[in-house]
């Protein structure tokens, strides 16, 4: 299977992901799923300016991106998934997508949020929805960078 990674940051391509995270990982193409950001040139042409030299990129709703990975057309590529909330990672596994574990980078505070780490923060719906993939059996882990420890999301929703 093509999936290398599979992370949830609100600012989807900038440095941490295009610098460290495609070069911890090797990955050879990011794939950024988001109903609203794919119909968005303006968005789509931002993010190919912050994807790496070498890298390709695909900007694709959910249910092309499923049906894309389902189809095997990544196979031969190292794959980074990256989407901003927990939500579109569900509805991915829901069609059958294989994702076995979900690296929570950073969720932006908002006035309805519950900081939960210094780059965490989660809605009410983030937190049943975290729920539902771990009923799943997707692991859930948080971890920034790809030096820092890498930490279970559940004991920081616990707190």
């Amino acid at each position: 299977m093509a999936i290398i990674g599979v992370r949830i940051d609100g600012r989807l391509i900038h440095g941490q992901v295009a610098n460290l995270w495609t070069t911890k990982l090797e990955i050879s193409r990011i794939m950024v799923v988001d109903n609203q950001v794919a119909e968005s040139a303006v968005e789509k042409s931002g993010l190919k300016l912050a994807t790496p030299a070498g890298v390709k990129l695909s900007v694709l709703p959910v249910e092309k991106a499923a049906t894309n990975i389902l189809a095997g057309k990544y196979d031969s590529q190292r794959l980074l998934i990256i989407a901003k909330r927990p939500q579109v990672l569900y509805e991915l596994v829901e069609k059958g997508v294989p994702i076995d574990t979900i690296n929570v980078g950073n969720m932006s505070q908002t006035d309805q949020t519950k900081h939960i780490s210094q780059s965490i923060n989660v809605l009410p719906e983030d937190v049943e929805t975290f729920q539902k993939l771990r009923d799943k059996g997707v692991k859930l882990t948080a971890q920034m960078v790809p030096s820092d420890d890498i930490k279970d999301l559940w004991t920081l929703l616990e707190k």
